[in-house]
């Protein structure tokens, strides 16, 4: 086996809910060892959530276990006295640091980069939150959710319906987790260079535009935004199933449907000849092609035509039908993982593959908060344990 590709990296983490845990976990699926530092007792707010794995306990749910894999816990009381000077410890021991708080919290406690740097002068510092560090926005508490308003993502959602929805995804969450992901590890390439640590600024907000691809660009530059249905993706029942359909403005996609309707079909109209042309025309275009997805007698036959021509469709899945598809057994997308109270669970894999294998988690996810906050005060810090009996006593760290 070759060694992990972050064999002998030490993450300190901060984080709880989704953006900075699903960064850490890719980490720690990748062989870093992640410390998670957790409030005494209750632990990360995602232990309490739906669903519980274990009969008689509330600290257990699957969204927990899934995003925390992998990972060591150690129960800190950031707001007692003596905290401070065992996190600076620790983050003098790590290679990296990643919070995700309110901007200004780890400040109050003396944690932030200016402190952690005076410990550790090469550590890189990551900071993730829900508008980023400066700017008039940045003292407000973020979910996706409310990212989704903010940006502007959930007007576009609209599309062309009166009433803003709700996004069932998290998308926001999880774009920001990935930004930093990237950015943290190209900070560590930067440091091995030269030694330089780093301190690194990820905004929810601003990670959420990355999935938004034709829009800004065209705004910023005198456009204008499509707010109605979006051009090029079509969603059609045939026989009561529903097929999805997507060609791009220009280029090899649109002309595929083309040859594949044929050109004497209304389709083919010079008022739909050009890219511009067809998104000036889509709701009249949109309905000429569903017309003629209307013609097929089943959505497997529509799938074979198009699939033959090389137009891009699938039909539209529940999340249980994907879960238990073939592909995703073929990728290993879901791995087992031990669990103290309930033997084993599953939980997904990371979203990649290296060296033409899977990556699975990397262990279980710690059963209780600060379960081994011993065992690292002891070994990595070297604290006796005098030391640490006295620290847990005092409560500025816990352990079950």
């Amino acid at each position: 086996m070759n060694p992990a590709l972050l064999d002998g990296l030490t993450v300190l983490d901060f984080t709880r809910v989704l953006a900075g845990p699903y960064c850490t976990r890719l980490m720690a699926d990748l062989g870093a060892r992640v410390i998670k530092v957790e409030r005494p007792v209750e632990g990360d707010d995602t232990r309490v959530f739906y669903q519980q794995l274990e009969e008689g306990r509330t600290d257990q749910s699957s969204y927990f276990v899934r995003f925390n894999a992998g990972k060591e816990s150690v129960a800190i009381d950031l707001a007692h006295s003596d905290a401070r000077g065992v996190v600076l410890d620790l983050a003098a021991k790590s290679d990296v640091l990643i919070e995700n708080f309110v901007p200004g919290v780890m400040a109050r406690h003396g944690l932030d980069y200016a402190a952690i740097a005076k410990a550790n002068a090469s550590i890189v510092y990551c900071s993730i939150s829900g508008y980023g560090q400066t700017g008039p926005l940045r003292d407000r508490p973020a979910f996706a959710h409310l990212i989704n308003a903010a940006s502007g993502a959930m007007d576009l959602d609209r599309q062309g319906e009166p009433d803003p929805r709700v996004a069932y995804l998290q998308s926001a969450d999880a774009l920001a987790g990935v930004h930093a992901f990237g950015l943290v590890l190209a900070a560590v390439l930067r440091r091995q260079r030269s030694g330089q640590g780093a301190y690194l600024d990820v905004s929810m907000l601003q990670s959420l535009w990355g999935a938004e691809d034709i829009g800004i660009a065209a705004a910023l530059n005198g456009g204008t935004f499509t707010h109605g249905p979006r051009p090029g993706m079509i969603i059609h029942p045939i026989k009561g199933r529903q097929l999805a359909v997507q060609f791009i403005g220009g280029g090899p996609t649109w002309d595929r449907l083309l040859a594949t309707v044929g050109t004497d079909s209304p389709i083919g109209a010079e008022r739909f000849a050009t890219p511009q042309s067809r998104r000036d025309h889509w709701p009249e275009l949109r309905a000429l092609i569903c017309t003629w997805l209307d013609g097929f007698e089943s959505l497997e036959s529509a799938m074979e035509a198009l699939t033959a021509a090389r137009v891009p469709c699938s039909p539209v899945r529940t999340m249980e039908e994907m879960l238990e598809h073939p592909h995703l057994a073929e990728r290993q997308a879901f791995s087992t993982i031990s669990h103290a109270g309930r033997g084993e669970v599953r939980v997904t894999s990371a979203p990649f593959h290296v060296d033409h294998a899977a990556v699975p988690a990397r262990g279980p996810a710690p059963y209780r908060s600060g379960e081994n906050t011993r065992a690292v005060l002891a070994e990595t810090l070297g604290y006796s344990g005098e030391r640490i009996d006295a620290l847990l006593r005092s409560g500025a760290v816990a352990a079950p």
